[in-house]
This record gives structure tokens, sequence and C-alpha cells, in this order.
């Protein structure tokens, strides 16, 4: 599963204003329940599905390790959205109605699973029409390409991926937060060397 950052809402999807977010899920908030945690079960959910080229998209500024950067301050629209391919149709879906962001995914994390228990009971006509309903675009691309954000774009000669890998830590020492950056700016660099990594083999 890839993270993408900033939040690309799907189109179609409503969202919940600002004042009418609840506080939590039914239930209440387990503590046990981080970032990992709710992630993990969003991933497990979706591959149990069977879900492809899944993208979970929020205001969450991620590191390279995968883990998000420490809260500064408040994620000001803590709203998830997940994008996935299911039996060769793009499909979302999309929440933004609790507070907090882990709300939200694991809101997302839990219809998937309601959805799938169609299916295991014999209603597999039933999930295919109910998944009808989150059929969508694909996300907007707003990212630039990963030569371009590692300005390593010079089409007379061939990168090394340790060639990359260097530019890209040159860079990060400038963008990150700590050092005067800032977090979107190390969320490009990240996923520009995410991407960097896959096209030249890593």
């Amino acid at each position: 599963m890839t993270t993408a950052f900033p939040l690309a809402w799907p189109e179609g999807w409503p969202r919940t204003p600002d004042s009418q977010r609840k506080w939590s899920l039914p239930g209440g908030r387990a503590r046990s329940q981080d970032w990992n945690t709710v992630v993990k079960r969003l991933r497990d959910e979706l591959s149990r599905l069977g879900a492809r080229n899944v993208v979970l998209s929020t205001n969450q500024p991620i590191r390279q390790d995968g883990q998000p950067y420490a809260a500064k301050r408040a994620i000001e629209d803590p709203g998830a959205a997940v994008f996935f391919t299911l039996r060769g149709r793009q499909l979302a879906m999309a929440q933004n109605g609790y507070q907090l962001l882990i709300d939200n995914i694991r809101s997302i994390a839990l219809a998937i699973e309601y959805l799938r228990g169609l299916e295991r009971h014999g209603g597999g006509t039933m999930m295919d029409r109910a998944f009808a309903g989150f059929e969508a675009l694909p996300p907007p691309s707003t990212k630039r390409p990963w030569r371009e954000v590692l300005c390593v774009f010079d089409d007379r000669r061939t990168w090394s991926l340790a060639e990359v890998e260097a530019t890209y830590r040159n860079l990060a020492k400038r963008a990150h937060p700590d050092a005067g950056g800032s977090d979107a700016r190390m969320a490009e660099l990240n996923a520009a060397i995410a991407d960097a990594r896959k096209e030249l083999g890593a």
C-alpha cells in the first residue's frame, strides 16, 4: 500500500463539516489504536478483499521509513481516502466524519470488513452491487516526476541508483522540518525516492 500526501478527496464523496465531526467511533477510542495498527488493519482488510494498486491519501506527512512525522500541530482536515483496483474497476472510499485521522482510517477498514461479510455469507453479487457505488476516477495526480523533484532530469546521461540516493540525501538535509524545511517538501522527496527505487530496481 502506497501513502500519498496531501489528501486527494474522491470526486462525488460528501465531506462532513468541521462542526459536525464526531469525537470517536462507536465504542470509544481504543488506546492501542496508533498509526501502525490502524494502517495495518486497513491494509489487511484490502488484501483479504483482493484489492490491488492501493493508495491511502491523507494530510499526514510520512517519513521515509513509513512512519508519520511527530505532529507539531493538529491536522486541519483529518480525512482519509483510499483508492484501489478491484476486479478491474477503480474504486474509492473516503471518510472525514471523525475528529482524528486514525478514526477515519479505522472507519474505512471497518466498512470494508462489513462489506466482505456479504461475500462470506453467499452474497457475492450483493457485494459487487455494493461496491459499484464506490467506482471512481483515479486520484488526481499533482505529483511531479521523481527526476524533477530530485533534480536528475538531464536526459543526456544515465543516473545510477547510488547517485540518485546521494542527491536525495543532500536535498533531504535541507528539506527536513528540523533544518528549516517543511513537512510537504520532505514528503515530496520521500515519494520521489520511492518512485526512483521502483524504477531503477532497488
